[in-house]
């Protein structure tokens, strides 16, 4: 199950250089992650200031 940022995000930025699948980029007001592309690993997870990104 694929992890997901929520509404909590404040784009900074910290998760997309930490996922080693590049699967997080950037949308229109948050990051977001791919479902396809996500391994799981919970990279992103450890670096978020603000505890946005749980999984699915």
């Amino acid at each position: 199950m694929a992890h997901k940022i929520s509404d909590e995000c404040i784009s900074c930025g910290a998760c997309e250089p930490e996922c080693p699948v590049e699967a997080i980029s950037e949308d229109e007001d948050k990051y977001v992650i791919d479902p396809e592309l996500c391994t799981d690993c919970g990279a992103c997870v450890e670096v978020c200031p603000v505890e946005a990104i749980s999984e699915e």
